[in-house]
């Protein structure tokens, strides 16, 4: 074992860990760091001390000795509206950071980590492939539904009310005590939920494990089980190389696809097969959304909640509808494979056990999740590339509706969130606009997520559906509506989205996969004529970068391209 060996390097080690609570037999055992993202920052973090207690519990029983560590994470949802929101992504990499320097200062022999949430999941994930000792991820599971099968998104009618002096207190009150009934990730398929769920499909998570809902038996039952897992998989010398293939990631973009995940996967999953030296080209994405049958009925490209999802079979039950389209040869952490992994679900009644839960709704599974030849779309989102996106940009078009799916209009030009808010918010917007928001990349500001914006747009009756944007930003997984984002390269890179005037005229194209400037000043002109116009606007430069201190200075310093997972 390694932590055996390295230790008789120095005596001291030893006498450290007796002084940590350890007796003289545990030092010869296998030692497991177990670490979480526990604190009281939001539902996502806030019960995880209890689920990592039992995975303590299970590498107790299995006969190895835990160690508990904790670096908390952030809410995107607590960062709306202010610049905190500009460290969220920037976040993904500190937390990384942390766990490298918890796992290499000490000689493990494996590795749990567990989170709820939109920037610890894929955090983890990363750390998980850069440390490459036997490591295992849980998730923390659903939140309850609010009233009436609603999620916390009701804040996007009740804040943009509020601005326009449109609610009551009772109303804003009655949702603040019901919006978020529990803990856990909230129950829409936001990026949250959707990580959950791609840490399943890499294979890292135990077989329906990803938005167990974090209120019942089930997720404790999970979380014992890990900490046995974890035991089997040092054991056996399973390492994360042997998992995270290039096959692996690639059943993971085909579940996203059929779940509809949240766009955010797209700069996640190449940002985590990077540490591996793995590229997952903006192509691939393409590639398979072209041809998965987009299944799932999840808010907020469905009707339902992850809860019932999770009821449904969850993630392998999309697996086992998509096993053609799958390698199940791919190596898991519980020491098998996918496909055998599927087939001891199958005779556990994993598959059915659950149904009656979607019964006290009202609901049945294929109401949930659709069967591959009952689904009426192909794919959820699509890479466009033209003129303003040279490198590509990112669509959700299974959260748009099919009018918008191919629109031409003016350029309305915001250099911050902040002022294109509050355009909406003034009713300063008109049906058919393009908004465009900059400077809001990597880069520009630390990517932040716009979903105050996008949510503006389609709760005003005025503009939902007839309005796009058009961002080097990113959006919540949670984002309804015509959103093109990741627009690279970014406006703080020079990329052409940083010369686009108002009245310019942009057209897109989703099935064409086209985002392209196609006229100058209300005028449609040939592609020629407006390379020539932006050559030109091109020579008085870009913004200058505003002066940035810390980790959000290093973080927009350095970071990559949204298309290569905006990380460094």
């Amino acid at each position: 074992m390694k932590s055996t060996r390295e230790r008789a390097l120095w005596a001291q080690f030893d006498a450290l860990q007796m002084g940590s609570r350890f007796t003289y037999d545990d030092v010869t055992k296998p030692q497991i760091m177990i670490e979480d993202v526990f604190g009281d920052s939001h539902p996502g973090s806030v019960h995880l001390n209890q689920l990592t207690d039992q995975v303590r519990f299970g590498v107790f029983q299995a006969g190895g000795v835990p160690c508990m560590y904790h670096t908390t994470d952030v809410c995107d949802g607590c960062a709306q509206g202010h610049d905190g929101m500009n460290v969220i992504l920037a976040s993904r990499e500190a937390i990384c950071d942390m766990v490298e320097v918890h796992a290499s200062a000490v000689p493990w022999d494996g590795m749990v980590l567990s989170s709820s949430c939109d920037k610890s999941i894929p955090a983890h994930l990363k750390a998980i492939a850069r440390m490459n000792i036997p490591s295992i991820f849980l998730p923390g599971g659903s939140m309850r539904p609010g009233p009436y099968q609603t999620t916390s998104l009701v804040a996007g009618t009740l804040s943009l009310k509020s601005r326009r002096g449109e609610t009551t207190e009772e109303e804003l009150r009655d949702y603040k005590l019901t919006g978020c009934p529990s803990v856990g990730a909230c129950t829409f398929l936001g990026t949250a939920s959707t990580m959950q769920c791609m840490a399943e499909a890499l294979g890292l998570s135990l077989p329906g494990s990803a938005l167990a809902p974090a209120t019942m038996r089930d997720i404790i039952d999970y979380s014992r089980a890990t900490g046995l897992a974890i035991m089997n998989l040092v054991e056996k010398d399973i390492t994360p190389d042997k998992i995270l293939t290039r096959e692996a990631f690639e059943n993971a973009i085909v579940v996203h696809s059929a779940i509809g995940g949240s766009t955010n996967a797209t700069l996640h999953l190449p940002a985590i097969a990077k540490e591996f030296g793995i590229t997952l080209e903006p192509e691939l994405f393409d590639e398979i959304n072209h041809k998965i049958p987009h299944m799932g009925n999840i808010n907020p490209s469905g009707q339902h909640l992850t809860e019932s999802f999770w009821f449904a079979g969850g993630i392998p039950y999309v697996q086992l509808l998509l096993k053609d389209h799958l390698h199940l040869d791919v190596m898991t952490v519980t020491g098998k494979t996918l496909g055998e992994n599927l087939e001891d679900l199958e005779k556990s009644g994993f598959f059915t056990r659950n149904l009656g839960y979607l019964a006290n709704y009202g609901l049945t599974r294929d109401e949930v999740i659709f069967p591959p030849e009952k689904a009426e779309e192909i794919g959820s989102i699509a890479i466009l590339r033209g003129n303003i996106a040279e490198e590509g940009s990112v669509i959700k078009y299974s959260a748009c509706v099919k009018e918008m799916l191919h629109h031409k209009g003016p350029a309305r030009v915001f250099n911050s969130e902040e002022d294109a808010h509050q355009a909406v918010v003034d009713h300063k917007i008109n049906p058919g606009d393009i908004m465009v928001i900059r400077y809001e990349g990597p880069r520009g500001s630390g990517m932040p997520e716009l979903l105050m914006t996008t949510e503006a747009i389609v709760c005003d009756e005025a503009l939902n559906g007839t309005v796009a944007l058009v961002t080097d930003g990113r959006f919540s997984g949670a984002t309804r509506g015509a959103a093109i984002g990741h627009v690279s390269p970014e406006a703080a890179r020079g990329g052409m989205i940083a010369f686009i005037e108002d009245g310019d005229i942009i057209e897109y194209d989703v099935e064409e996969r086209r985002l392209n400037v196609v006229g100058i000043a209300g005028h449609e002109c040939s592609a020629e004529e407006v390379a020539a116009v932006y050559a030109e606007r091109s020579l008085a430069g870009i913004r200058p970068a505003p002066l940035r201190r810390g980790l959000l200075g290093r973080y927009t310093s350095a970071a990559s391209s949204a298309m290569e997972g905006g990380t460094y």
